[in-house]
């Protein structure tokens, strides 16, 4: 058990969706959590975090911090997601070894697995085949992470741990259609589909892949009962345990948002991995198990996306930019 009452925690990317989660969820422990402002720090440049954690003295750190995006941007970037983000991960994970943080946990993606896994896709099909080609980039720098903590761990006992969450969803999620993920997208084109008064709405691919989701806020309060209760080498899966196909969670959506009109597909465009359902079952044991079903967290996160709107001049809607990096 390690204990966090009284300790000063790190969360870097605290302005994230997960960062900003886990920021919150910690407040409950007791802890004083650290946050790092973008004009303080730069999580790309040594010096920059060297100085910061010098500077504050974390006890732990919960590395959220990355370059994330959904499939299109991972193909335009490559060189953006393998770079940004093995920068990020190695400024952070050395420093804290070497200014003797206590503990640490290294936050992964389920994208790390094999394109075509056996499902539910334990912990040690990691490097077991090859990646999905559309997102190998950021898997790359993802798998990179947990070698790193996993090396610490194993040459100089460093308690450094990984978590690998599913796709991930709730308050403070990057609704940009370019650059975010799918159930952000989702919720965005239905709703503005609904504004519209348009008779469909179209979903990229053939709609049938099938994904697995987990409300950020369950996420968050998984990774503190691992920072509290875990202590291995080996990385740990976070998901729902539960899947769903692209087209049914567009009809719940659609549901959530309001919107009655159509749902077409495109199968021009790609589909991804046909399935990906991370098996709990290593957490379950452990005495975690999410609390929050698919319908309620859109249903929440659909809530918070119509607080942050923003009407521009003209009359359109933008929304607030949020899960970036840092």
């Amino acid at each position: 058990m390690y204990e966090l009452s009284g300790k000063r925690v790190w969360v870097a990317g605290h302005r994230g969706m997960v960062g900003s989660a886990v920021a919150r969820r910690l407040e409950s422990e007791g802890c004083e959590v650290i946050i790092a402002p973008r004009d303080r720090i730069d999580l790309e440049r040594q010096t920059d975090v060297e100085r910061f954690v010098d500077e504050t003295h974390p006890n732990a750190v919960i590395m959220a911090a990355a370059k994330v995006g959904g499939i299109l941007a991972n193909d335009r970037q490559p060189v953006e997601f393998l770079q940004r983000n093995l920068s990020m991960e190695l400024n952070v994970i050395k420093t804290a070894y070497d200014f003797g943080v206590e503990k640490l946990l290294f936050l992964g993606s389920s994208c790390i697995y094999p394109k075509l896994s056996a499902q539910p896709i334990e912990e040690s099909a990691l490097l077991t085949g090859p990646l999905e080609p559309t997102n190998e980039w950021y898997a790359i720098a993802k798998i990179a992470g947990i070698k790193l903590c996993q090396a610490y761990m194993k040459e100089r006992g460093a308690r450094f741990i990984s978590a690998m969450p599913t796709n991930l969803y709730g308050p403070n999620d990057n609704f940009d259609l370019q650059t975010s993920h799918v159930l952000p997208a989702l919720i965005r084109k239905a709703h503005e589909a609904k504004r519209a008064n348009l008779d469909h709405v179209t979903i990229w691919g053939t709609g049938s892949p099938l994904r697995e989701f987990l409300f950020v806020e369950d996420c968050a309060d998984a990774l503190v009962f691992l920072m509290q209760r875990y202590e291995d080498y080996e990385h740990v899966n976070v998901g729902s345990g539960t899947d769903v196909s692209i087209l049914e969670l567009m009809t719940i959506v659609a549901e959530v948002v309001g919107f009655t009109g159509r749902i077409e597909t495109d199968p021009s465009k790609p589909d991804g991995t046909p399935r990906k359902l991370m098996s709990n079952a290593k957490l379950a044991g452990m005495g975690w198990t999410p609390k929050t079903s698919l319908r309620d967290g859109i249903s929440r996160t659909y809530d918070w996306y119509l607080t942050t709107l923003q009407p521009r001049p003209n009359g359109s809607v933008s929304t607030r930019p949020t899960a970036s990096s840092r």
